[in-house]
């Protein structure tokens, strides 16, 4: 799905990334039917149909493994999104991650309470998704300063990812669903910007 994250988390070219992504899918499928801690690699091995071996060779670990799976979730199109604005690259970016919301949200949920309780899961989970993710909310903060949109660097630009965080992941805890386009569009305008605009 997402070959750079592939890449970067394949250890030796023994495995196609074709193969690879296939069996990151695989891992995916298996949090949302059984979360974390049922999730074994004798699980994803079986599934996935390969040795246990092959796996522990490509990730590691069934913390890696995981994290690499869910890095895959990150949309190809993050980096270097520049639409001319600030509040269109904010559009642009919630766009594409609500539009896998649905699917990815059970995922995220089904790894929270592990990754307080395995601190390999959760080191493994901000190295290879929210650090990424830092980066790029970053990246479109600094060239809305290059545009001049912003005088300079809001003290905001640190809740960034937890503020993203909560409109996509924690709503369902709220209402029940996810949040679609409207009220991402309105999260941006309301929450997002002024807390950049004025800080």
């Amino acid at each position: 799905m997402v070959e750079q994250a592939v890449h970067s988390s394949v250890r030796r070219p023994r495995m196609t990334p074709d193969r690879a992504i296939e069996l990151l899918d695989v891992t995916l499928d298996l949090l949302r039917e059984v979360g974390y801690g049922a999730l074994s690699m004798d699980l994803i091995a079986s599934r996935g149909r390969c040795s246990k071996s092959t796996i522990y060779r490509q990730w590691g670990s069934k913390a890696q493994m995981v994290a690499a799976a869910v890095a895959s979730l990150r949309p190809a199109e993050w980096p270097g999104i520049d639409t001319g604005s600030l509040r269109g690259d904010l559009l642009l970016l919630f766009e594409q991650l609500g539009a896998r919301a649905d699917k990815d949200t059970p995922v995220i949920a089904a790894l929270h309470h592990a990754m307080l309780t395995d601190a390999k899961l959760g080191e493994a989970f901000r190295t290879s998704m929210l650090e990424p993710a830092r980066e790029e909310l970053a990246g479109v903060v600094e060239r809305a300063i290059q545009r001049r949109e912003l005088s300079r660097r809001p003290g905001a630009v640190q809740f960034l990812p937890q503020l993203v965080w909560s409109a996509l992941v924690a709503r369902p805890f709220f209402v029940g669903h996810t949040g679609d386009a409207d009220y991402l569009a309105h999260f941006v305008d309301h929450v997002i910007l002024p807390a950049l605009r004025h800080s």
